[in-house]
């Protein structure tokens, strides 16, 4: 996202630490976001093509 990797940014904080249960469902909650948040900024782009 526009050179951002939210994603790998929330991991290299957590380097050295050991995620726990509730760590990894927050983790996959963000890539379901950003999963959603691509597919949204596509369709968009769609209605705008010429």
């Amino acid at each position: 996202m526009g050179g951002y990797q939210p994603a790998q940014k929330w991991l290299k904080d957590r380097k050295g630490r050991t995620l726990d249960f509730e760590d990894i469902l927050h983790y996959q909650k963000i890539i379901v976001a950003l999963m959603e948040t691509d597919r949204l900024m596509r369709e968009v782009d769609k209605l705008f093509e010429v």
